[in-house]
């Protein structure tokens, strides 16, 4: 708090902003003015953080009024009350002393209150013959009546930042609830999109936040996750619109794309120019042949195990957890930025996962898996490409592995038969027959 130093008759003392205030106020004030001392006391209570009370110092002024013996505080009357340290402690809840002192200091410095001490600094009253108060010493309460409207208006702006905070913190609480939500529903449809770098945006935003933070910067990190709540909004958006089944079918065609389904996993070997050319028409019938619907994240579990190792815990729940581990294999396989951002965007973040994840599980054919991913990329880009074929090649390859180790186990009756073979549900079966083209 700010001092300046004033002469007086007992010589030089501090005296602070707050109290210099209150005496100009207190000479400035109207004869017949008068305030409800309660109702101003709210208003001090209210701002004490911009008046510079604490809470200990406005107990003690709440005892001070409690000594006023009118609901109201009026210049006409007698606005100083001289209670004994004992009479005010007792009112103050027990307060010690010491600190009675120091916080009776508080409520001068903020220009609350004014001492007008005796010579002998002894707090009474003089009284005429018919009962009146002549002259007293003691606290002088006339700052309050002085100030109360300035109190009041202070008592206004801390609840309209109350209130402008109360907002702020809603509109971020509903800007995380919404962005979460629409991450997990694009991961969760498969649409395309970048959503480990958006997930990443958000947790760096989020990650600045603490515990306790002004209004000002709730509202700045409102305003940054506003702009990837419009991003995420427009992506599933467009999706929407993409999927309107009035479309054309060539753009529905884009959709469930597909290279050759009879023919198993892709090799990396004979991938030249002529291969990576448009689609016979036997192929875009096999195309339109595909289920209409996403892979299952199980049965894409099931064809690419490996990929489990890559996530937290070994254990993916959910499509977000898998994209989070494919992040983590695409180093691993040397595929660069520059190519898995070709073939998010010409397949969808989560189609290019599932090729990743495929790509990882056979990493022991596959020479150059950037290469190799390249090349799905140039197909997708021409709609003769999808991932349901190397899934199910997979599949089938684990199942004939199966077969193999149970037949392998039956021709020889002295091996140990406590590990079971793999064993396949009778919908995967179903979907893994095709009719023959």
């Amino acid at each position: 708090m700010q001092t300046h130093i004033t002469t007086t008759p007992f010589g030089r003392r501090p005296m602070t902003l707050g109290l210099m205030a209150s005496q100009v106020a207190a000479k400035s004030m109207p004869k017949d003015a008068s305030v409800e001392k309660w109702k101003v006391f709210r208003s001090i209570r209210e701002a004490r953080d911009l008046v510079g009370a604490t809470d200990r110092s406005l107990a003690i002024l709440n005892a001070l009024l409690s000594f006023h013996p009118d609901s109201e505080l009026s210049s006409d009357g007698t606005l100083i009350v001289w209670p004994s340290n004992e009479q005010l402690m007792a009112r103050a809840n027990g307060m010690p002393p010491t600190t009675l002192r120091r916080h009776l200091a508080v409520l001068v410095d903020c220009g609350l209150i004014v001492r007008r001490d005796s010579p002998n600094g002894k707090r009474f009253a003089r009284k005429g013959r018919g009962g009146q108060v002549e002259q007293a010493y003691g606290f002088d309460l006339s700052p309050i009546v002085a100030r109360a409207e300035e109190f009041e208006q202070l008592a206004e702006s801390v609840q309209a930042e109350k209130k402008a905070f109360k907002v702020a913190k809603e509109r971020l609480t509903l800007l995380r609830r919404d962005i979460v939500k629409m991450i997990d529903a694009g991961i969760e449809e498969g649409v395309p999109g970048n959503w480990g770098r958006i997930q990443q945006i958000y947790q760096e935003i989020i990650g600045r936040l603490p515990r306790s933070a002004p209004r000002q910067f709730i509202e700045s990190l409102s305003d940054e996750l506003h702009e990837l709540w419009a991003e995420v909004h427009d992506i599933l958006e467009s999706f929407t619109k993409t999927q309107n089944p009035d479309v054309n079918e060539s753009h529905s065609g884009r959709h469930i794309q597909n290279s050759k389904p009879d023919s198993n996993f892709e090799s990396e070997h004979g991938l030249g120019k002529n291969d990576e050319a448009g689609g016979t028409a036997a192929e875009t019938d096999n195309l339109r042949s595909l289920p209409k619907r996403e892979l299952p994240l199980g049965i894409v579990l099931d064809a690419c195990p490996d990929i489990a190792d890559m996530a937290q815990g070994g254990r993916i729940r959910h499509w977000r957890d898998f994209l989070t581990a494919v992040e983590v294999a695409r180093p691993m396989l040397g595929v660069s930025p520059s190519a898995w951002l070709e073939a998010c965007e010409a397949m969808g973040e989560l189609q290019a996962g599932i090729a990743l994840a495929a790509i990882l599980q056979r990493s022991d054919q596959i020479n150059s898996a950037g290469g190799y991913l390249r090349s799905l990329t140039d197909k997708a880009r021409e709609g003769q490409f999808s991932t349901w074929p190397m899934v199910m090649s997979l599949l089938r390859s684990k199942l004939e592995a199966g077969k193999r180790a149970v037949q392998s186990r039956t021709e020889m009756p002295e091996t140990d038969h406590s590990e079971e073979g793999w064993e396949v549900s009778d919908a995967l079966l179903k979907t893994l027959k095709r009719p023959k083209s």
